[in-house]
């Protein structure tokens, strides 16, 4: 019996030198062509879960909202407990301190500001046609009408009639209140919010820990160090916009009063929510307070227009820069594109948490994209 040698077996081709031996198309595409009914349910299931996904974080938005910011507001009460801690009081003793200082000015500003601000509001608005009238019968009306025709007086008509008509006024209001604070929601929401902040605060450390061993054991550290530079710089970020937005709104309001003009507990409430948007929102709030104060008299509206621009620069040189000395610099430009882009997708609270997002995305493209495209030679 004679031995037959027998050569090892070669290992089969990889399937794309198959097909491409015996010339066949990709199986993807086979389907495609051979079942089509196959294919367009694919596409049509996969649509349609797409689209009911798509209802249900809008189902979701308001509540996703409501998580936004009681992050934010964690991130920005924080800084002031790491604070408190670093000067040997404990965090649950400190966060008791912080959060129920946060709870009493909430509870004030509901209570004390936000009722004689809607009434003001609204008597205002009542008091425009007639303040219209008086505008019209003025010397800078009629100085000004010689100089550009009667272009005021077709604008000044239009909006003397809508405010004379009770139905808009009735229709402003419900807008105000339905995009502001509204009555039972607004309750609801602030009861949310809060409780949602005083749970992120209390565990904010386990949070992100569990974030942390999200990452691989190498990646930790550096991760570590990035979201505490980002959360540091939020928090430090918040804190300067509602400091600056508080002197903003003391400032208007003693304005206000000092020069006589209407519904200074009002305009500043406006002063506050409007100013806390960085860069655009100071001058925002000074062409529309200056234009409603034209309506009560062009001489104070004149004057508050020069002592709030003057005010601005002092914000802009001197508190701005003591105030928010820690906070991620972010270039003008896109504070303004930021700005706009989160207005537009969620109103004043996407243009309020625009920056710090701008800011933490900047932060990572300087420390992480940049240094591994550098890296690449």
């Amino acid at each position: 019996m004679s031995d037959v040698s027998t050569a090892p077996e070669e290992p089969p081709p990889p399937p794309a030198l198959r097909r491409a031996a015996r010339g066949s198309r990709p199986r993807s595409i086979q389907v495609t062509i051979t079942r089509p009914l196959v294919f367009g349910f694919a596409v049509v299931l996969g649509g349609l879960g797409a689209y009911l996904l798509g209802v249900a974080a809008s189902s979701v938005a308001t509540i996703l909202i409501y998580i936004a910011l009681a992050v934010f507001v964690a991130l920005g009460l924080d800084p002031v407990i790491r604070w408190l801690e670093a000067r040997g009081m404990s965090r649950t003793r400190g966060l008791l301190i912080v959060f129920g200082g946060f709870v009493v000015i909430l509870a004030a500003v509901i209570a004390f500001v936000l009722p004689p601000a809607l009434r003001q509001v609204g008597a205002f608005a009542s008091a425009i046609p007639a303040a219209i009238a008086d505008f019209r019968d003025s010397d800078v009306y009629s100085s000004f009408e010689a100089q550009v025709g009667d272009v005021l007086g077709t604008a000044l008509d239009q909006l003397s009639t809508f405010f004379a008509d009770p139905g808009n006024l009735l229709a402003l209001g419900g807008g105000i209140l339905a995009v502001g604070f509204g009555v039972g929601n607004a309750i609801s929401g602030v009861i949310i919010v809060v409780v949602l902040t005083l749970y992120f605060l209390a565990s904010l450390s386990s949070i992100t820990s569990a974030f942390y061993s999200l990452a691989p054991a190498r990646d930790r550290p550096r991760l570590r160090q990035l979201t505490e530079q980002i959360t540091d710089s939020v928090g430090d970020y918040l804190i300067g916009m509602v400091v600056l937005a508080a002197c903003n709104a003391a400032f208007a309001t003693l304005l206000h009063l000092v020069l006589g003009l209407p519904a200074p507990a009002f305009m500043g409430l406006s002063a506050f929510l409007i100013t806390l948007i960085p860069l655009i929102g100071p001058v925002t709030y000074w062409i529309f307070a200056t234009v409603i104060a034209l309506f009560t008299d062009p001489v104070l509206a004149l004057i508050f227009a020069v002592l709030y621009l003057i005010y601005m620069q002092f914000e802009a040189y001197l508190l701005t820069p003591k105030i928010m000395n820690r906070a991620i610099a972010v270039p003008g430009a896109l504070v303004i594109i930021g700005a706009l882009i989160g207005g537009t997708l969620l109103g004043l609270l996407g243009a309020l948490v625009s920056i710090p997002v701008t800011a933490a995305i900047l932060l990572i493209i300087t420390q992480v994209h940049v240094p591994r495209q550098n890296a690449k030679v």
